[in-house]
């Protein structure tokens, strides 16, 4: 079993519209603000045995630009089908839009800054 992951990076602003905003640093994400995010998107299985790959990697950064251009530079507050911007939220949304691709295992999307990371491997 090989497992072939590929990075992308986008930055993006949102905001976070949390129920107890009584402590100054929750009500500051209330505001918009932006984040550096790395994602990455990880393919589970065998290769091909006339190919010898899982997946061409051109064929995996063509379909993963497609989702980076929706979300680099956006206001994630306002990406259709994303729900609340939360780390949870974009790890689903990233797999939705590539889950047409063989062996799709895992998406995590971090942010470095902070340290905050999130995976979602269904």
């Amino acid at each position: 079993m090989f497992e072939l992951s590929q990075t992308f990076h986008f930055d993006a602003a949102h905001t976070l519209r949390r129920k107890d905003a009584s402590k100054p640093e929750l009500r500051a994400s209330r505001r918009i603000h932006g984040h550096s995010y790395t994602a990455e998107v990880s393919l589970r299985g065998e290769p091909s045995p006339e190919t010898g790959m899982l997946l061409d990697l051109a064929v995996l950064r063509a379909e993963i630009a497609v989702v980076r251009e929706g979300l680099d530079h956006h206001h994630l507050d306002e990406v259709p089908g994303l729900g609340v911007p939360t780390l949870e939220n974009l790890c689903l949304y990233i797999h939705r839009a590539l889950a047409h691709l063989p062996g799709l295992h895992a998406v995590t999307v971090w942010r470095a800054s902070s340290g905050d990371r999130c995976r979602y491997a269904p």
